[in-house]
């Protein structure tokens, strides 16, 4: 089962389990989702310290393109990661101070949408 440090704390995950899910569920963090994991909103950017995926999906760069974020180091769509390896991220987006009503529908167990893998 992959690492995946949050903050400074240790937990383990079930191997290809979407970031965005393994966040909630495995870091108990309140982290937000609120396009429902589709790569449309970015509110659910991590920052990676350690273990940062070389690929990521040609949805993933669209959207940080569009957003102006694809030149931020390290930053990535915690929706558009499964959990393959030992990886150590901060936290940008939680629900807590967000102002919003929740943090979002539960993402799928698969990424969506459906994976084209590209270089950053």
């Amino acid at each position: 089962m992959p690492k995946l440090i949050v903050d400074g704390v240790a937990v383990e995950v079930p191997a290809g389990k979407r970031l965005v899910n393994a966040l909630v569920d495995e870091a108990k963090i309140d982290q937000l989702h609120s396009c429902g994991g589709h790569a449309k909103c970015t509110t659910c950017r991590v920052e990676f310290v350690a273990g940062e995926p070389a690929q990521m999906t040609a949805a993933e760069k669209e959207v940080l393109a569009t957003r102006g974020l694809i030149s931020s180091p390290n930053l990535r769509l915690s929706c558009q990661i499964s959990c393959d390896s030992d990886m150590s991220v901060k936290i940008v987006s939680r629900f807590a101070g967000s102002g919003k009503k929740d943090a979002g529908g539960r993402p799928g167990d698969q990424i969506e949408p459906p994976p084209v893998w590209t270089s950053r």
